[in-house]
C-alpha cells in the first residue's frame, strides 16, 4: 500500500506503507490500535506536527550517534542501521507542510 498526500497548493507526497505509517505515527494520526488509512491536517495542527518530526529526526540522529560511538569505544565495527533516515523520508513531507501552512490549506491522505 502507499500513502498519497495531498493538498491544493503543492503536488503530491507518496511513501510506501511503512513509511509513511511512521510519519503519521510521529504526528499523531496514527497507531497500531487506530490505523489510519485516511486523514487530514488542518492547518492549525501543522506547527505540532512539524515541531514532532524535528523532535523525532534529532533523537534518530542522537540514538544513531550513540551506537556509533559505543561501537567505537568498544572496538567493534559500527551498527548498520538503515542508510535512509527520517531526515530524508520526511523532508517532502515537512516541505508540504510549511507551504500548506503558508497557504492556510490542509492536507489529507486516503481521500
Amino acid at each position: 500500500m502507499l500513502y498519497q498526500f495531498k493538498s491544493k497548493v503543492t503536488g503530491n507526497v507518496i511513501m510506501l506503507q511503512p513509511n509513511g505509517e511512521h510519519v503519521l505515527e510521529v504526528i499523531g494520526k496514527h497507531s497500531a490500535a487506530d490505523p489510519s488509512v485516511k486523514g487530514i491536517l488542518l492547518p492549525e495542527q501543522m506547527p505540532q506536527a512539524l515541531a514532532a518530526l524535528e523532535a523525532a529526526i534529532v533523537q534518530e540522529e542522537a540514538a544513531r550517534d550513540e551506537a556509533v560511538a559505543h561501537a567505537k569505544a568498544d572496538h567493534e565495527p559500527p551498527p548498520h542501521g538503515d542508510a535512509i533516515g527520517l531526515r530524508q523520508r520526511a523532508l517532502p513531507f515537512m516541505d508540504m507542510i510549511r507551504e500548506c501552512m503558508k497557504a492556510n490549506e490542509a492536507i489529507t491522505w486516503g481521500v
